[in-house]
């Protein structure tokens, strides 16, 4: 039986890796429909992601959809699972406050308590240790529904050394499969 992964792509540079995510994913024959923030579409186009997921990009919960009618909530009744990678602070505290006022965090608030959301941050080593961001990634580790991959420790983009790295596409994919099991 084929499952279905919902993929959350926030704006940051790691959201390069996440298309080699979506192709790992759909190789192995999952179905994947992404849904990007507004931000997320100035690192990688909504073109790439449709055309490596062979569904359509989701980004405005507003917009009127001609082949399909999804909404956020007919979102979270199809997915198995939701990942979010890169997760980055913007997100991650917008989720932990129930700040819903985009697409994806409507979807990941909306989302069954039974389903499982996996966040695969990534950010400045700064940002990732401020007590603020610790806090809210506290507040929703709690929560048994949210899976965190903590980041890694490398070269960031910004040129610092330090945690905050987006774990690699095969490690959030291995996840993906051991949720799903």
């Amino acid at each position: 039986m084929k499952k279905n992964i919902l993929l959350g792509v926030c704006a940051g540079i790691a959201s390069y890796k996440t298309c080699e995510l979506v192709r790992l994913l759909v190789k192995d024959g999952f179905s994947v429909k992404v849904i990007m923030t507004e931000s997320a579409t100035k690192f990688v186009t909504p073109l790439v992601f449709q055309a490596l997921s062979n569904n359509m990009v989701y980004l405005d919960m507003f917009a009127p959809v001609k082949e399909e009618n999804i909404k956020h909530i007919e979102l979270t009744e199809w997915a198995d699972v939701c990942v979010v990678a890169p997760l980055t602070a913007n997100t991650l505290s917008k989720i932990a406050n129930g700040i819903c006022d985009n697409l994806l965090t409507t979807v990941i608030c909306a989302m069954p308590q039974s389903k499982k959301v996996i966040f695969a941050p990534a950010m400045n080593t700064n940002m990732w240790k401020n007590p603020i961001i610790e806090e809210n990634a506290d507040k929703l580790k709690k929560l048994r529904k949210y899976i965190f991959l903590n980041p890694s420790s490398g070269l960031l983009a910004c040129g610092d050394y330090g945690e905050g790295r987006m774990p690699e596409p095969e490690e959030i994919y291995s996840r993906v499969k051991a949720v799903l099991k």
